[in-house]
């Protein structure tokens, strides 16, 4: 497919807003699209196919010095190796995933996370999050740069459902494993800080709670409904976005102990103790946000509903989020999976929902 000029495919829509103070209704301001705005440092310049005849690709995870990358499929549960061309070659599967093409599960082979130290010989260790029959679970297993072999659930009892099951995994900065989990549509455990739903996890190679959390738990933020992108900033600082119900979707800057306020808030609230987004969209116009990943200090992120790719200018406070501009709206369906290409200015975004065999891995390059 050749490639879309990015400032031909980039949309203004006004739905997006940027949140004020926590008594204060959010500000609105107006997306940028086209003309100058759109090669600002770190937008899109363009898109073209990297690869193709994939099911639902979920979840993108570079192999570190592997110029490749491991890409799960959510119906499949298959696990392919994907080269910095676009070729693939499938590596195997992971047990026990389930999705179901009736009840349109939402569920199935999800998150994937190469172990930061991945070598392929001493450390051979890479880790996903899948719905089985009984529960979400994360598991371990071990992959040469071949195949992938073994299979250890490290943390299980995750409350799964057909709608609500998070499942990034992502390894931070600080060498621990994190984990988004979902409410299961029991709005009650977000709350809940004994439940592991509802929660951003922060585990060890292990499933252990991660030394300093702030509960002593696996749990580091709670109050999420339906959490499904982590990213770090060139700070260090920890973005999230997350599904809503009806009115609001949101991006979250997440702080260790965050209270993020589902079920009693959806969007900004003024209820003490609970932490407001720093942007909402509504989901029936351009929102519902899968994944985000981070370029020059820009956030980009996926939506499923909303079709389009958003890119997101971090401030200069680090604390807020710039006027939103969507790119490829509608052009390629559903958007999902996102990941920085390592070492380059570079995104891999993958379609979904489009047909066994039918979805695609693009290539965004960011000027």
């Amino acid at each position: 497919m050749a490639a879309i000029s990015a400032v031909a495919a980039v949309v203004a829509v006004g739905v997006v807003q940027t949140t004020a103070t926590a008594a204060a209704p959010p500000a609105v301001p107006r997306a940028q699209g086209g003309g100058s705005g759109a090669h600002r440092e770190g937008a899109p310049s363009g898109v073209s196919t990297l690869s193709d005849r994939l099911t639902t690709p979920w979840g993108i995870s570079f192999l570190p010095g592997r110029n490749a990358a491991l890409v799960t499929e959510r119906d499949t549960a298959t696990v392919w190796k994907v080269a910095l061309n676009g070729s693939k070659q499938k590596v195997g599967t992971v047990p026990k995933a389930v999705w179901n093409y009736t009840t349109q599960d939402k569920g199935g082979l999800l998150g994937v996370a190469a172990s930061p130290t991945w070598n392929g010989t001493t450390d051979r260790a890479v880790f996903f999050m899948e719905t089985t029959a009984g529960d979400n679970r994360v598991v371990r297993m071990n992959f040469d740069g071949t195949s992938l072999s073994g299979y250890t659930p490290i943390l299980t009892g995750i409350v799964r459902d057909t709608q609500h099951n998070g499942g990034k995994i992502a390894f931070g900065p600080d060498g621990y494993l994190y984990v988004t989990t979902g409410d299961a549509q029991q709005s009650g455990l977000a709350q809940d800080r004994n439940s592991l739903n509802g929660k951003i996890l922060r585990i060890t190679k292990t499933g252990a709670a991660a030394p300093g959390n702030p509960f002593g738990t696996r749990v580091y933020s709670y109050g999420h409904r339906n959490p499904q992108g982590l990213a770090w900033d060139r700070n260090g600082r920890l973005w999230e976005t997350e599904i809503g119900e009806s009115t609001w979707d949101e991006l979250n800057l997440i702080k260790p102990g965050g209270n993020y306020g589902w079920p009693k808030c959806e969007g900004s609230c003024s209820v003490a103790g609970m932490k407001n987004p720093k942007m909402v969209w509504k989901p029936d116009q351009g929102g519902v946000p899968a994944q985000i990943a981070v370029v020059k200090n820009v956030i980009y992120a996926t939506t499923l509903s909303g079709r389009r790719l958003w890119r997101l200018p971090i401030d200069a406070t680090g604390q807020g989020i710039q006027p939103a501009t969507a790119y490829y709206t509608g052009a390629y369906g559903r958007l999902r999976a996102l990941a920085k290409v390592p070492g380059a200015d570079q995104l891999w975004l993958g379609t979904s929902d489009r047909g066994a065999e039918k979805d695609l891995l693009l290539k965004v390059t960011i000027k």
